[in-house]
């Protein structure tokens, strides 16, 4: 009965190892023969969509664990992150009554819709987001030349989103940098 143990945990061990040469070795042959098509114009399979999607959806909640938002947002907070969305968010997540632009249908994955996605997000996963960016996805990183009170602004504005009328987002001055933090 032992040897026949033994026998079957040597089999898992060695089908496991041979299973993972096999995908080691279509891995490094995508890799190296350019066969996995980079382009924007073409989506990913729904299997690799899904493991890009889960995994920044984890990474991003495992790494704003560290980040700690305001008690509350003001609404001189969300008057000013909603000027800076206007300026530097608007083009790519359009806004209540605003489309994306054009050129920002050319990104993959698409920028999302942020009214119909922020509830699925903590503010501190927002901040995160907006701090850090998003590594190939055209998402870039405002820690780097902005503050963290006028990113917990854009935040503070951002989960907001889903409540404003297309009409109050019009109302809404647009940034002006003299007026900033």
């Amino acid at each position: 009965m032992q040897h026949n143990t033994r026998q079957l945990i040597f089999g898992a061990v060695m089908g496991i190892a041979a299973l993972a040469l096999i995908l080691l070795t279509a891995g490094l042959f995508t890799v190296y023969t350019g066969s996995y098509n980079v382009a924007a114009t073409w989506d990913h399979p729904p299997l690799v969509r899904w493991g890009l999607d889960t995994a920044m959806h984890n990474s991003v909640a495992a790494q704003a664990l560290e980040v700690d938002p305001p008690q509350d947002f003001t609404q001189s907070m969300i008057t000013a992150g909603a000027a800076r969305y206007k300026t530097m968010c608007q083009h790519c997540h359009g806004g209540p009554g605003v489309e994306k632009a054009d050129w920002a249908m050319g990104l993959l994955p698409q920028p999302p819709h942020l009214p119909d996605v922020v509830p699925e997000w903590q503010p501190r996963e927002v901040f995160w987001l907006v701090k850090h960016g998003l590594r190939l996805s055209g998402m870039p990183a405002l820690g780097p030349t902005h503050d963290d009170a006028s990113i917990w602004d854009i935040t503070a504005f951002v989960m907001e989103l889903p409540g404003i009328t297309a009409q109050d987002y019009a109302s809404l001055a647009p940034y002006n940098a003299e007026n900033s933090h």
